[in-house]
């Protein structure tokens, strides 16, 4: 299909919808992105995307427009509540080859993404029904308007309706954590990716440029409280490092509970889900954008490849469910540790944590 005019609709301009969008444009595809919300500011976050990551941006040609932004980040550091050391990740070892491992606002990513995609969105344009077709697929929009296409992604997210309108799947379902993000200015000078890891809880921060800070913390929990900021202090007040100094210089947290999205199938007819909407895990691994990158470059080369759109989408899953299902797998683990009392968790990670956390990512060194 490398050059057949296949009218591709992308639902969702996110990072998973843009790169995606970006991917289709690079093998020769013009496809339309909506996003049922309005244009607008994104929320004051940082991100940080490990080397696979790096390499999937290469793959989209956008290496060269995400370097000016952010921080290349080299080693990862772990430490108790305390601040005292547990271990350490090289990053350049363990990615080596692969690619860089940065931090930066999300928004200066999603800026450059939509640029790669063209920078046309079509917003407030809500899928209200899909109807399969025998080789395509009918979207009514909420305005009434109507249009059939080859090809329709969901990329809207965990809370995906493209999924529930497609059968494909229902709501997500909660993965047990509350997680806070917010951006410190003035803070603390904090050079690597710095967690510390406390009972049932734990908070890092990592540089994301200019002088600016990333802070993310999680706890287990269902709900998040009406008060985040005053949450946070409760949580950590009492730890040590950079820590209080952070949460001195934090500005506006966002809290929310993280979703974990599972299915039997991610296509059904000429619908296809990708990024989280397909398979959603808690952040621990900071994987979501990376997973979303590696898609976008799988799927356009599987449409290029492929003689027909349903090869196309077959093959798409049979390349990423292992890769998605190892992120999920290795996250579980990890977030299993939390439960660990401290007692006999620090010993260990000072024995064998870098081997540990570096065991983590090992299938992702591989081709895509």
């Amino acid at each position: 299909m490398r050059s057949s005019p296949l009218r591709i609709l992308v639902v969702g301009a996110g990072i998973a919808g843009l790169a995606v969008a970006r991917a289709l444009r690079l093998a020769g595809f013009r496809p339309d992105v909506t996003d049922k919300a309005p244009p607008g500011e994104l929320a004051d976050a940082g991100l940080y995307l490990p080397g696979n990551a790096a390499r999937a941006l290469r793959r989209l040609d956008l290496d060269d427009p995400v370097r000016p932004y952010g921080q290349v980040i080299h080693r990862q550091r772990f430490l108790d509540a305390g601040g005292v050391p547990l271990c350490e990740v090289d990053l350049d070892t363990l990615w080596a080859g692969v690619g860089e491992c940065r931090a930066m606002p999300r928004a200066d990513l999603h800026r450059v993404l939509l640029s790669g995609a063209g920078g046309a969105v079509r917003h407030g344009a809500e899928v209200r029904t899909i109807d399969l077709l025998t080789n395509t697929v009918g979207v009514t929009f909420v305005d009434g308007t109507q249009t059939e296409y080859d090809l329709v992604i969901g990329a809207d997210g965990p809370r995906s309706s493209i999924r529930a309108l497609a059968a494909l799947g229902g709501p997500p379902r909660p993965a047990g954590q509350v997680v806070y993000r917010g951006v410190v200015r003035d803070g603390p000078t904090v050079r690597d990716w710095t967690a510390l890891l406390g009972q049932r809880s734990g908070i890092l921060v990592v540089p994301i440029g200019a002088g600016r800070l990333h802070c993310y913390a999680d706890e287990t929990g269902s709900a998040p409280p009406a008060d985040p900021r005053a949450r946070l202090r409760e949580l950590f007040g009492d730890y040590g490092g950079p820590v209080p100094e952070v949460l001195d210089a934090l500005g506006t947290v966002h809290a929310s509970v993280t979703d974990e999205v599972e299915l039997g199938r991610w296509h059904r007819g000429r619908v296809l889900l990708v990024g989280d909407a397909a398979h959603a895990t808690a952040p621990t691994l900071s994987q979501g954008a990376a997973m979303a990158l590696e898609d976008a470059v799988v799927l356009a080369e599987s449409l290029r490849a492929a003689g027909s759109v349903e090869a196309a989408l077959t093959a798409y899953e049979s390349r990423r469910r292992p890769r998605t299902r190892w992120v999920r797998d290795r996250t579980r683990d990890r977030n299993r540790t939390r439960d660990v009392p401290p007692a006999l968790r620090d010993p260990l990670l000072r024995g064998r944590g870098d081997r540990i956390f570096g065991e983590h990512y090992r299938l992702l060194l591989g081709p895509l």
